[in-house]
């Protein structure tokens, strides 16, 4: 299939409106055409990561961010299932602990930060620091940040320097080698009402589902501009956010492993160069008269 993934893409410095991106959409798939360009895509990722292993020259940090139930977990475990684990690691980001708060926000993210010829994934992100605590902002005082000991504190100016600090840390990492893609997986209220109730009416599913889930569902507008503004801040050519339908989770996993696929073929990846043919012609003689 030939889906145009750049209708998917935030533009930078374009104004985000969730409605006009599409959270129902198949790509002209269905569940048994996408179950097979998984697999094929899962081929290609894999040959894909060993020769990026290889080269040793980039690093690859991918971004899933989402509500509950969006389907970011089936992301990680269909789309990756075929990688080598030695060269890929997935961190998820619960609240941050005592002692990472004792830390700037993004402290414990780049300690997680893929070396050279990894794949690191990011279960949630240092986005959290601009959606989560924008929605319930008495979350930063936990920060304890001078200057900002009370919400109302707490204006547009603050929300800003948090974006231009998170742009120019992924520049930073951009231009070091490191490549970034930011995916939200755009799922609608509907659909995660019906996740939500298929977790509490089949047991095997009950431990999926947190009453806390409830908390944010009843902030869905709240969390919405903040989505919105995020994805206006932050998509930047060298960190894009897409925006992925995640309503009909096989194309969500066709969608993310098409786009990252892409990315591996714009680097021109190649394995290093072997010894040269004299080393490997005596190496050879050697071990076949041993």
């Amino acid at each position: 299939m030939n889906y145009n993934y750049s209708k998917l893409l935030v533009k930078e410095d374009s104004r985000v409106v969730l409605s006009n991106f599409p959270t129902l959409e198949d790509g002209g798939y269905n569940k048994k055409s996408a179950k097979e360009e998984i697999k094929n895509n899962i081929k290609e990722l894999k040959k894909f990561q060993e020769m990026f292993y290889a080269d040793d020259r980039y690093s690859l940090l991918i971004i899933l961010q989402a509500r509950d139930a969006a389907g970011k977990d089936g992301v990680i475990r269909h789309v990756m299932s075929g990688i080598n684990p030695q060269g890929c690691m997935v961190h998820s980001f619960k609240t941050p602990t005592k002692n990472e708060l004792e830390h700037d926000y993004f402290w414990r993210h780049y300690r997680e930060l893929p070396q050279r010829g990894m794949i690191e994934i990011f279960n949630r992100s240092h986005y959290e620091n601009v959606l989560a605590t924008k929605v319930n902002p008495q979350w930063i005082l936990n920060e304890r940040i001078p200057g900002y000991g009370s919400v109302d504190k707490i204006d547009q100016s603050f929300w800003d320097n948090r974006y231009e600090s998170i742009n120019a840390i992924e520049k930073h990492l951009y231009n070091n080698g490191m490549r970034i893609l930011k995916f939200f997986l755009n799922i609608s209220k509907e659909e995660q009402k019906q996740r939500f109730l298929d977790r509490i009416n089949e047991p095997d599913k009950n431990w999926k589902f947190s009453s806390a889930d409830l908390q944010a569902r009843s902030q869905w507008d709240d969390y919405t501009a903040a989505y919105e503004e995020m994805l206006s801040k932050t998509s930047k050519q060298y960190a894009p956010w897409y925006v992925i339908p995640a309503d009909k989770k096989f194309f969500t996993r066709v969608a993310v492993g098409e786009i990252i696929l892409e990315l591996f073929k714009s680097l021109d990846l190649h394995y290093p160069p072997a010894e040269s043919p004299e080393i490997l012609e005596k190496a050879k003689v050697r071990l076949e008269n041993e």
